[in-house]
């Protein structure tokens, strides 16, 4: 028996090491492309496409689900045949990834082009982002925020924040560089933190004016210059709720690219319940109030679609699967529930 169980551990060790260096060769490889710019031309060659027009990724529908196409090199030149400087098309391209093969993935903006010649040629639409990312399939919500985000960032630092001129951005889009002043540009990420308030037996969940009817999330606000994430939470809960903050531990982090690029560092926090009364902040939030477990059940099965009642008023429903605000009300739930 003893044997047995020595063969089954040398082949789990085996197959976790091929796993390991498959990831590792991949990393080291989308390094290569980022570092190394004849070698990134060349990949743009035998890549794949994500296409973009004014940041809204194309999507395709197929009966119920919507499809993120992947476009070869081949079919690229094919659209971009309606431009007479093609290649220099493909070099506004940004790197966004590789699949297990080493096959590149890059995202490419064509908002100088005609959205409805391009949509009518492959059968799809350009979709506005935030719709996107919950109707695709999860493994591709993340590329299109991550892509997005990096287009976007290359469309606002076309020019030196220092000398005014042109910076260029490198083939992969790992950088911008002002060949006047020799200063380099790296795409940047904003820490914001995400934070689902409990007293105990309840959590806090809150609506800002632009959210849809009926839509309750946990608290979230951007880091200040100089804080780290246990002063980000107290501050942003003290100001938007008017409670103190107790004690808190880190869940996950999650992109997100609205308003632009974010790093969403997910916490659950916990205050006292004999002092839990809310004092809100109008300036930044519609609404904030407790939620049972109950209420969080009922909630979380809801749809949006059928959150309107018959007077005309919404019942409270969250975030989708995709948002790390889901994870932290599902986590609450389980806690509870056990």
């Amino acid at each position: 028996m003893a044997a047995v169980y020595q063969a089954l551990h040398r082949r789990v060790s085996s197959l976790a090491c091929r796993l390991h260096s498959t990831y590792v060769r991949k990393m080291r490889y989308l390094n290569q492309l980022k570092e190394d710019d004849s070698l990134c031309r060349q990949a743009q060659t035998s890549g794949t496409f994500y296409l973009f027009h004014n940041l809204s990724p194309f999507l395709q529908k197929v009966g119920k689900k919507y499809l993120v196409p992947q476009l070869s090199a081949a079919e690229m030149r094919q659209i971009l045949e309606k431009l007479q400087e093609a290649e220099q098309w493909m070099e506004k391209s940004v790197l966004i990834g590789c699949s297990d093969e080493h096959r590149p993935r890059f995202a490419l903006d064509l908002g100088a082009l005609d959205k409805s010649v391009i949509e009518a040629e492959l059968q799809g639409s350009f979709t506005d982002l935030r719709k996107a990312l919950f109707v695709v399939d999860r493994e591709d919500s993340p590329l299109l925020a991550s892509a997005q985000s990096l287009l976007r960032w290359h469309d606002s630092h076309q020019y030196c924040s220092k000398t005014g001129q042109p910076t260029e951005k490198n083939p992969a889009g790992s950088k911008r560089v002002c060949h006047a002043s020799g200063v380099t540009y790296y795409p940047q990420v904003s820490p914001v933190v995400i934070t689902l308030v409990s007293d105990g037996s309840r959590c806090l969940l809150a609506r800002q004016p632009s959210f849809p009817p009926g839509m309750f999330t946990a608290l979230s606000g951007f880091c200040d210059m100089g804080e780290n994430v246990e002063e980000a939470v107290r501050r942003e809960v003290a100001e938007e709720v008017g409670l103190e903050v107790e004690s808190l531990r880190y869940s996950a982090s999650q992109h997100w690219p609205f308003p632009s690029s974010s790093l969403m560092i997910a916490c659950h926090a916990l205050v006292g319940a004999q002092r839990a009364e809310i004092s809100l902040d109008t300036l930044e939030l519609e609404e904030a109030r407790w939620f049972g477990l109950k209420e969080i059940e009922e909630g979380l099965k809801r749809e949006p679609s059928s959150s309107k009642q018959d007077d005309g008023s919404f019942l409270p429903w969250f975030p989708p699967k995709q948002a790390i605000a889901h994870q932290l009300i599902r986590e609450w739930l389980q806690q509870q529930s056990a």
